[in-house]
């Protein structure tokens, strides 16, 4: 089977092998289980497939024959919007998925679907949990009422517990071609063609992040602004201000994303709480907003990471053209539209020396994520990037 046009499939790009396993799932009780775990690299659309594969659980408008999502019947349109009442997602903007969401989670998975013929549970970041919130869970993963379907969604296998993959089906996405993101984006987006192509070559085929290239201007100046970084370094004092200046162009573009919601949310909370402008808060009442700016702090945190992860990720891609221009290698490059940038590098260094740099952005991503100061792990990046005589 294959998804046909206006599905709730039409959104999983390149992913053709995966949507034939859900679709079936969703079409024939015998191919049915109630816990999945949905992998693939950042960017080959876990999410989508998540919610594309709820919609056609829930589908009410399938034609006989044809597999379910049809994309057209509230059902399908309500699941992808996220507002089905039988539909739990859970995307945490914050470093980890706490215990008492899950807990939470397990109360919802108990109750019998209220309008639909199951109630899913999406877990968005499964690799978020740490392991007594994953033990936590897996009762009622590998237990679940009749009525409950469980999506994990996590970059790779390893990333989840065994004693959680073992419970659950995997179903494996892939890096999608680039064409077919260019594609995706001038159908949905109605983006240039040519604009389209190039930005999801420079996403790597992260969809989410070839739609905002391809969509922002600023979102394309800023990426070319990291990649400058590595021409600017020629010695260590270029290093550590181009550390620096990774650092605080992450913590704007967090606070930029951010500060709004985190002023609605607050204000919010003071009208619930009954506390006017201008009013003093009652002791009795600072705890709640004391957990409502740590909540904050964790999700400004978590966005800062992944910024600064972003930024190495480009930085790996320009040193990966390097490396495909200094071998010869009949390969297109991911940054055809800096090829300048990627030249000067490979005429100034050899393939080793091109290696040890690209080693040096994996350890400084390694660091962040073991939560090592961002600036000092940048520096140490840096560094190491510069000329070596």
């Amino acid at each position: 089977m294959t998804a046909t046009s206006g599905t709730v499939w039409d959104d999983v790009v390149g992913q053709p092998d995966a949507v034939r396993v859900l679709q079936r799932a969703a079409s024939d009780p015998a191919a049915m289980t109630h816990a999945w775990l949905v992998t693939g690299p950042p960017g080959s659309g876990r999410s989508v497939a998540a919610r594309a594969f709820a919609a056609a659980l829930q589908c009410r408008g399938t034609a006989p024959g044809t597999p379910p999502g049809c994309g057209r019947c509230q059902e399908c349109t309500t699941t992808l919007a996220g507002t089905h009442p039988d539909l739990t997602v859970v995307a945490t903007e914050k470093v980890v998925i706490t215990i008492d969401e899950v807990r939470d989670l397990i109360t919802q998975a108990s109750r019998t679907p209220s309008v639909g013929r199951y109630r899913v549970i999406v877990v968005e970041d499964a690799d978020r949990m740490a392991e007594r919130t994953t033990n936590v869970l897996l009762k009622s993963i590998e237990e679940p009422p009749s009525h409950t379907v469980w999506v994990l969604c996590a970059p790779s296998v390893q990333d989840v517990l065994p004693t959680i993959r073992s419970r659950c089906r995997t179903v494996g996405l892939r890096v999608p071609p680039p064409q077919d993101v260019a594609d995706l984006l001038v159908r949905r987006d109605g983006a240039d063609p040519g604009l389209a192509l190039d930005a999801a070559r420079a996403a790597q085929s992260h969809v989410g992040l070839a739609r905002r290239l391809a969509r922002d201007p600023e979102a394309r100046s800023r990426r070319a602004a990291v990649l400058e970084v590595a021409r600017r370094i020629r010695g260590v004092p270029d290093a550590v201000l181009a550390a620096a200046e990774l650092v605080e162009v992450a913590k704007a573009e967090a606070t930029a994303a951010t500060a709004e919601r985190d002023a609605t949310e607050k204000a919010e909370l003071m009208r619930a709480l009954g506390v006017g402008d201008g009013d003093t808060l009652p002791p009795k009442l600072r705890s709640q907003l004391k957990h409502l700016e740590d909540d904050q702090k964790r999700r400004a945190t978590r966005r800062q990471r992944d910024v600064l992860d972003r930024a190495m990720v480009d930085l790996l891609s320009l040193y990966r053209d390097v490396l495909v221009v200094q071998l010869g290698a009949e390969v297109e490059l991911v940054n055809a539209a800096h090829a300048d940038v990627v030249r000067a590098l490979a005429r100034d260094a050899t393939p080793e020396q091109t290696v040890r740099r690209m080693d040096a952005i994996g350890t400084a991503r390694e660091r962040l994520e073991g939560n090592v100061a961002p600036l000092l792990a940048l520096e140490a990046m840096a560094v190491a990037l510069r000329p070596q005589g």
